[in-house]
C-alpha cells in the first residue's frame, strides 16, 4: 500500500508522533494505520508524544572535560523527583560526555549513544519513566585550565547549576574558586564589552530619567550617569564584580594576581528562562471531589 502524505497526517494526528516516526510506522505495517498506531506504542513512541506538550521545567545540568575542553549540557524533566532517578542521572552522563564530540544542540540529538541517537535515547527513557524530557542546552569552552563547579549536587558531574571557566594561565586553584563565584552571582556576561547594547542603553535610560528628576545641571548630572552605569558594570560583568572570596577586590584583580585570564565561562541553571505552570494541588483536588 502506498504510504501518503495524507495517511503519514492522519497517523500523526492521532499518536502525536514525530512525522519520520510516522512514515516508519506505516511502512513497517504495510500502510495500516491501526497496525502502525499499535507500533508506535510498542515503540514507546506514541506514549512519548502525548507528554510532549506537558512543561519539562526540572532536571539537571551535567558537565564533562576531557584535557582542554569542557561542556554543559541541560536535560530537563517534569518533576524534580526524577532528576534524583539513577536511570535519569545514567542517561544525563551519557548525553552530556557525547557532547563532548559535537559543537551545537542539533548536533547533540543526533550523536550516536551506544547504537540509538540521543533523540532516541531520551523517547525510550519518556516510555519508561513517564515523564517529559528534553535535551535542552548545551555549551562548550575551551582553554589551558578548565574550572568546574556544580550546585546542588546530584550525582558526580551532574545537579541545578552547572558552571565552566576556560582560563589562560593559572592553576586549578584559582580556576575552582572563580567557577564558584560565577554560580553565586550569575553574571551576564565576562565584561562591558561582551553586553548586549541594547541592555546598556535600556540602563542608560533609566539613569537618565533618575538623574533629571534630581533637578541638577547637566554636567552633574552626566558625571551621576557615568558613576551609575560603573556601578552596573560592576554588578553584572564577572571581571567587574567583587570577588566573593575577597570582597576587597575585583575578579579581575584575582586572577591577575593568580597570573591567569579569563578567556570564557558558562553557567546552567536547570529551568533558567521556562515558565513553570504553579499548581494548587489542594484546590485541584478539592474541586474533582465536587464534581
Amino acid at each position: 500500500m502506498a504510504i501518503t502524505a495524507a495517511l503519514v497526517k492522519e497517523l500523526r494526528d492521532s499518536t502525536g508522533a514525530g512525522m519520520m516516526d510516522a512514515k516508519k510506522a506505516l511502512t513497517e505495517t504495510n500502510g495500516n494505520i491501526d497496525a502502525a498506531v499499535d507500533w508506535l506504542r510498542t515503540k514507546g513512541l506514541a506514549k512519548a508524544a502525548k507528554k510532549a506538550g506537558r512543561t519539562a521545567a526540572e532536571g539537571l545540568v551535567g558537565i564533562a572535560v576531557n584535557g582542554g575542553i569542557a561542556v554543559a549540557v541541560e536535560v530537563n524533566s517534569e518533576t524534580d523527583f526524577v532528576g534524583k532517578n539513577a536511570e535519569f542521572q545514567e542517561m544525563v552522563a551519557g548525553i552530556t560526555n557525547a557532547a563532548l564530540d559535537v559543537s551545537e544542540i542539533e548536533a547533540l540529538k543526533a550523536a550516536d549513544m551506544g547504537g540509538k541517537t540521543v533523540s532516541e535515547v531520551v523517547t525510550d527513557k519518556i516510555a519508561t519513566i513517564g515523564e517529559n524530557m528534553s535535551v535542552r542546552r548545551m555549551a562548550k569552552i575551551e582553554g589551558d585550565i578548565i574550572g568546574t563547579y556544580i550546585h546542588t549536587a546530584a550525582a558526580d558531574g551532574m545537579g541545578k547549576i552547572g558552571v565552566l571557566v576556560a582560563l589562560k594561565g593559572g592553576d586549578d586553584v584559582i580556576a575552582k574558586q572563580i567557577a564558584m563565584h560565577i554560580a553565586a552571582t550569575n553574571p551576564a556576561s565576562l565584561s562591558e564589552d561582551d553586553l548586549d547594547p541594547a541592555v546598556i542603553e535600556r540602563e542608560k535610560a533609566v539613569l537618565t530619567e533618575q538623574a533629571r528628576e534630581s533637578g541638577k545641571p547637566d554636567a552633574v548630572i552626566e558625571k551621576m550617569i557615568n558613576g551609575r552605569i560603573k556601578k552596573f558594570y560592576s554588578e553584572i560583568t564577572l571581571i567587574n564584580q567583587a570577588f566573593v572570596i575577597n570582597p576587597d577586590i575585583t575578579v579581575a584583580q584575582a586572577v591577575k594576581d593568580a597570573g591567569a585570564e579569563i578567556l570564557s565561562f558558562v553557567r546552567l541553571e536547570v529551568g533558567d528562562g521556562i515558565e513553570k505552570k504553579e499548581e494548587d494541588f489542594a484546590a485541584e483536588v478539592a474541586k474533582t471531589m465536587g464534581g
